[in-house]
């Protein structure tokens, strides 16, 4: 654990960065975080989609670490293409979401096949413009910062428990 801190302080430095403005990263795990992610706010690439999110929960106490999902489907391309999709938005996360993440967010990435053929450095621009544009959505939706302090609401349902009033 303290390696990955002295890589992180000296990919700082590089950038002129202070290792205290990288922000903690973990990732989604559970399919109701998927899922909650689903609901916010997405922006699109040629690459990949993005589905963008904040938790109440963590807004509410100030802070909360970014929170990363990725996803690929299977109509993408076989289990290789799909892994190598996987290991290519990873490494965006892992080099530039620090800079465009806001704590508290839960993302998911879905790739696209495209995601193969395009440049590395095409990809972290399309990811920083996703980032700005989902969360600019969010903030327009209700669902960045201000969804914590206006106490957003889901749906109501029916009498059957259904979620719509049509059957």
């Amino acid at each position: 654990m303290q390696r990955v801190g002295l890589v992180v302080a000296s990919a700082c430095r590089l950038e002129g960065r202070n290792a205290s403005d990288v922000i903690s990263i973990e990732r989604l795990t559970k399919r109701r975080e998927f899922l909650a992610a689903a609901t916010g706010a997405r922006a699109s690439s040629r690459g990949f989609s993005v589905q963008a999110k904040a938790r109440g929960e963590a807004l509410a106490h100030g802070e909360g670490p970014a929170r990363f999902g990725f996803t690929v489907t299977r109509k993408t391309g076989n289990a290789v293409e799909r892994n190598r999709i996987r290991r290519r938005l990873r490494e965006i996360v892992r080099l530039a979401a620090d800079m465009h993440a806001r704590p508290g967010f839960d993302y998911v990435l879905i790739g696209r096949r495209d995601a193969l053929s395009l440049d590395f450095r095409q990809l972290m621009r399309d990811f920083s413009k996703s980032l700005q544009r989902a969360h600019a959505s969010a903030e327009a939706r209700g669902h960045g910062e201000r969804a914590a302090t206006q106490g957003v609401t889901a749906p109501q349902s029916n009498a059957t428990g259904h979620g719509s009033d049509q059957l």
